[in-house]
């Protein structure tokens, strides 16, 4: 990183003065973060989704991935929809929200993927 004996003892005060709070806003940051992990996290029970009406009539199909946030008793506190269909995606937002997950330490957050099988 830095050597001692090129920048001087000034110098090196100074660079680490302006180091460790970066380090220390970054740890911050990484604890107040929500968890990513969904293992510790058991689905307690589910609610399917509701074919939207319009996505049978146009065939419409697929998965929609979504994030939700799970506070520490186990209810789904925010769903947000990351990828898919937006005929779809309503539906499966609606169907996550209805979902109980086990009780943990905090709020975790988890990435759930429903598949959507367009009628024939």
């Amino acid at each position: 990183m830095w050597n001692r004996n090129e920048v001087g003892r000034a110098g090196w005060n100074k660079q680490m003065s302006r180091l460790i709070p970066a380090v220390v806003f970054a740890l911050l940051v990484s604890v107040a973060m929500p968890s990513r992990a969904a293992d510790d996290r058991a689905v307690r029970s589910r609610v399917a989704p509701i074919y939207p009406e319009i996505a049978k009539r146009m065939k419409i199909g697929g998965s929609v991935r979504v994030s939700a946030t799970v506070d520490a008793e186990g209810k789904v506190i925010e769903v947000k929809t990351i990828t898919g269909n937006r005929t779809l995606a309503a539906a499966a937002e609606d169907a996550v929200r209805k979902w109980k997950y086990a009780a943990g330490t905090g709020d975790a957050t988890v990435e759930i993927e429903i598949n959507f099988t367009a009628p024939d």
